[in-house]
């Protein structure tokens, strides 16, 4: 089911002059030394001065060179790439694909940790420009208006990966988790479910977990059988807290005859929970998670998952840095990998 989306319009980047030091420093109406002294020891700035050679930074979206003078090439070899979660399996695959490809232009991966926050990603954004990155890679397309403003002024190769936007900053390689969700619900109602319930961690904080749901919730509407049931444990999606969402679920309502999980870790604490229970699995309750984690054909019974393409999306994300990185336009801007359902035993 992967498909690639062709361009409508060419591709539109803004190329904005950087802002330079000395053009904060007469915005702000001081020497270049004393915006240079705020950066590297902001204490030793009056605060009055301080609140004023910010508020032009952040006007202006100006971001310190901390290699200049240090290095001869305007760009490092570094390619910065932020992700949601360290602790989350999903994307490994992708990152260690991703530095495998890389590394053999000579080229090495900066890594940050979003934790799920625009304001954290855009934090690192701005750290990691200010080392001259060859490019960034950022997991997801919702960012804060001065992380965007700030790639697009930076004029380097963005890919967006993880999911999908039919204007993306630069290029993007994903996947549509609302379709995802869809499948997950649909694949229920065809093995013979009544009446189907989504569990999930921190829909509000991970989008694309959110964006399952929301698919779920369309079928389960367009079915017209019952109303959609939601249960968001707002911690980090692990068994434990699958465990929980699910008793959450059966506790409030007691017919539901399958579970949709934002992800394997849930599905894995529902099963576990259906065990301590003693309920039939896929026999009274059938389970489908998503992500296809190595436990997942391991699991008593095998879990039925949605597998996405982890690997080829860094593999994707590598060949379109390698083009723009030669000054090449890639063939599209938006490419869809799709994902794959994996039917086991739980459903």
């Amino acid at each position: 089911m992967s498909t690639a989306i062709a361009l409508r319009r060419p591709r539109e980047r803004r190329r904005a002059q950087r802002a330079t030091m000395t053009e904060v420093a007469a915005a702000a109406a001081v020497s270049p030394s004393t915006v240079s002294l705020y950066l590297r020891r902001p204490a030793a700035v009056s605060p009055q001065l301080g609140r004023r050679i910010q508020h032009v930074i952040d006007r202006t979206g100006y971001v310190p060179n901390l290699v200049a003078g240090g290095l001869a090439a305007a760009r490092t070899r570094v390619v910065g790439v932020i992700v949601p979660s360290m602790l989350n399996a999903f994307f490994a695959g992708t990152i260690e694909t991703l530095e495998a490809a890389l590394g053999t232009s000579g080229h090495q991966l900066l890594l940050g940790n979003s934790h799920y926050s625009e304001a954290r990603e855009e934090a690192l954004v701005r750290a990691f420009l200010a080392w001259s990155p060859a490019a960034m890679v950022l997991t997801g397309v919702k960012h804060t208006r001065a992380t965007a403003r700030l790639l697009l002024n930076a004029d380097i190769p963005v890919v967006e990966m993880w999911e999908l936007a039919e204007a993306p900053l630069d290029v993007v390689v994903g996947f549509s988790h609302h379709d995802v969700g869809r499948a997950m619900a649909r694949h229920l109602y065809a093995r013979g479910c009544r009446s189907v319930a989504f569990v999930g961690a921190r829909l509000q904080e991970d989008r694309r977990a959110f964006a399952r749901g929301s698919g779920y919730a369309a079928v389960v509407r367009e079915a017209g059988r019952h109303e959609p049931v939601a249960i968001d444990i707002p911690e980090p999606a692990q068994a434990a807290v699958g465990a929980r969402a699910l008793a959450a679920a059966l506790a409030a309502h007691p017919g539901i005859d399958g579970v949709c999980c934002s992800n394997d870790s849930i599905a894995l604490g529902a099963l576990a929970e259906c065990r301590r229970r003693g309920i039939a699995v896929p026999h009274e309750l059938a389970v489908i998670g998503f992500g296809d984690l190595d436990f997942a054909s391991q699991s008593i019974p095998p879990l039925t998952t949605v597998r996405p393409p982890r690997e080829r999306i860094g593999r994707v994300c590598a060949e379109l840095l390698a083009v723009r990185l030669a000054g090449g336009e890639p063939p599209q801007r938006v490419h869809d990998l799709g994902f794959e359902l994996v039917v086991r035993e739980s459903a």
